[in-house]
């Protein structure tokens, strides 16, 4: 067993192995396995089992790429995808709730979002960004 693995660690040298994206893709491609093996009777189905088993295949084409300079920029780029998606799931879920106190208006001029407090009539709102001066009912 112990020589299996030092194998194993001599043919990994040099190459990139597991990252965050490897995980999301490992974890798509089972996901899409399960499906088609749901949707036997469907026409769908192998097009998910297909879609699995690229998933797959694409994993493991990464993870025994010697390339390791670009698979680290694939993953800085999923990476700051996730960050960005998470960020805007984030925001959107405060606004929410804080949708009882306040408005939440775009800026016309630099799309900035506005937080104003709810229930002040017509309103004179300078963006703490651009400076531009718009008129709203809060």
């Amino acid at each position: 067993m112990e020589a299996m693995r030092e194998r194993l660690q001599r043919f990994m040298v040099g190459r990139y192995g597991a990252d965050e994206l490897s995980k999301v893709l490992n974890a798509g491609a089972l996901i899409s396995i399960v499906i088609s093996m749901l949707l036997r009777k469907w026409a769908w189905s192998g097009l998910f089992y297909w879609l699995g088993f690229g998933l797959l295949l694409y994993n493991c084409f990464r993870m025994f790429s010697k390339n390791v300079s670009r698979r680290r920029e694939e993953n800085q780029w999923f990476l700051n995808a996730r960050y960005r998606w998470t960020a805007r799931r984030d925001a959107a879920k405060n606004r929410w709730q804080q949708r009882d106190i306040y408005r939440f208006y775009k800026c016309p001029g630099c799309s900035q979002r506005v937080r104003v407090p709810k229930g002040k009539g017509k309103i004179c709102i300078t963006c703490p960004k651009c400076r531009k001066e718009f008129v709203r009912r809060s």
